[in-house]
């Protein structure tokens, strides 16, 4: 029971389709090469006016140099220049023939190079899909318990814990385990029980081990990505591109949603500002901002932190408060709750978004801002869909911003960039419907950048993705935002 509707589940797995093999592979030279696969650009000219789109066409090969037949392959692509710290997103459409076309769009006057990248062939898809689909604990994590022991003693015991879900139930068989099971959303979440204290003694929880569920042929078919650049000249540029609409609920995001000039990040959706410190500070008066989630969000309270000068108080892992006494600001971080694969900390500081939606009163002084999806890609998406309908639950009656998650540029089978896309399509069309909901799409954001990806983008990234809250809650009142 994931606690949603068959029809909306159903509408879930039709958005979450991916094009599969027409044929199960016997050797990993059929899988797709990122040395032999191409792609060009279709009536290369020496040059090209501003607002003008590059035709790309990319031709996925096997590694024995024959063309696929079928699609499913997962590339990325993008428009940058180094010089001109510029880039711009591209969406690649699968023909479901081995080809794949890509729109760029030229935004700025000078140099830019076409850059393709393939990040799984469509073989490395399909494992993903299997293991992602499946209930095999490819993370696991560590529970600290403690306790009094005779004499006086402190007792303290190590047990692997893991989420109970999905018709497997535990990963761990018999009476195993001790089960703490959260009331009000119903989460179970499993520990070995100790040898020699109570269940009721877990205390601290941290990240464990990895297991890999390949076989050995499965690794094989693991594929490197590619890079390729190819140069184009754009002309002079006639006008300017961009939107001077102000940021607003109901807005939706574009491809490409907007584009990097000079470390700039010029929105296509609404008119985003810069904020200067003073003004950051004018932005969020008399307003507390609730920041949830992981280190993703804890990167936005970081950056406020350096920018809206005050007192604060914190430790690394959190949970983090700053408070600005001038203009009477409190700005929270926490991070979500298990599973998570942080470093030890107190598993009473680990909350469930939608718990702690439901303890905030709300008003025209609140900023709710999450994001849920890095440490989620571990496990089933039925989880997700099952954690996410609970948030729903709790901010429809809030009204909500939602922020996409991150690219990461990861390929391997614990954390890959197109695990993260599907559980931000299920976030997507999960609240798609709710009046009132703002979608920040960071994903171009992180994925377009002509510096390498990473889940923890770098500061100008960062500042830019700050600068759009700050826009939409310059122009908003009384929103709660999703990142």
């Amino acid at each position: 029971d994931m606690g949603i509707s068959d029809e909306e589940w159903e509408r879930l797995q039709k958005a979450l389709e991916w094009p599969i093999p027409d044929q199960e592979i016997t050797r990993v030279n059929q899988s797709t090469s990122p040395v032999h696969s191409t792609f060009s650009i279709v009536g290369l000219k020496e040059s090209y006016k501003v607002g003008e789109k590059i035709s790309v066409i990319i031709r996925a090969r096997d590694h024995d140099k024959k063309l696929k037949r079928y699609g499913g392959d997962f590339f990325k692509a993008k428009l940058f220049s180094t010089g001109l710290k510029a880039s711009v997103y591209g969406e690649v459409v699968d023909h479901h023939n081995g080809t794949y076309s890509v729109a760029l769009l030229l935004p700025w006057e000078g140099q830019a190079h076409v850059h393709v990248r393939l990040e799984h062939s469509s073989e490395v898809v399909q494992i993903l899909k299997k293991y992602r689909d499946s209930s095999f604990p490819r993370s696991h994590y560590s529970g600290y318990f403690e306790g009094s022991g005779s004499n006086k003693t402190r007792i303290s015991e190590v047990v692997e814990c893991n989420l109970k879900w999905g018709a497997d139930g535990s990963w761990r068989k018999g009476d195993c385990c001790c089960e703490h099971k959260d009331i009000r959303t119903g989460t179970v979440w499993q520990c070995e029980r100790p040898k020699k204290l109570s269940c009721d003694k877990l205390v601290h929880h941290s990240r464990g081990r990895l297991e890999n569920p390949l076989n050995p042929f499965e690794q094989q078919v693991v594929a490197e990505f590619i890079h390729i650049a190819t140069t184009v000249i754009s002309s002079e540029c006639l006008f300017v591109l961009g939107t001077v609409e102000k940021c607003r609920s109901g807005m939706m995001t574009p491809v490409p949603g907007g584009f990097y000039l000079r470390d700039v990040w010029k929105s296509f959706v609404c008119n985003t500002q810069q904020f200067s410190s003073a003004q950051m500070g004018n932005c969020l008066k008399n307003k507390i901002v609730y920041l949830m989630g992981d280190s993703t969000t804890r990167q936005w309270f970081e950056y406020l932190e350096r920018n809206v000068p005050g007192k604060y108080d914190s430790i690394f892992r959190g949970p983090l408060m700053a408070v600005e006494l001038i203009n009477n600001i409190i700005i929270h971080w926490r991070p979500h709750g298990v599973p998570l694969r942080f470093t030890k900390m107190l598993i009473t500081d680990l909350h469930y978004i939608s718990n702690d939606i439901d303890e905030i009163a709300g008003g025209p002084h609140a900023v709710i801002v999450f994001t849920f999806f890095a440490h989620l890609v571990f496990h089933p998406i039925t989880f997700y869909v099952y954690e996410v309908a609970k948030i729903r639950q709790s901010v429809v009656a809030l009204l909500n911003i939602i922020k996409s998650g991150n690219t990461a540029g990861l390929k391997n089978i614990f954390q890959s960039d197109w695990h993260v896309l599907q559980l931000d399509t299920v976030m997507w069309e999960m609240f798609r419907d709710i009046e009132g909901v703002i979608f920040l799409d960071v994903w171009q954001m992180t994925s377009c950048h002509y510096l390498s990806e990473d889940i923890h983008p770098g500061p100008v990234i960062v500042a830019n993705e700050v600068n759009m809250l700050l826009s939409y809650v310059f122009n908003e009142k009384n929103k709660r935002l999703i990142k």
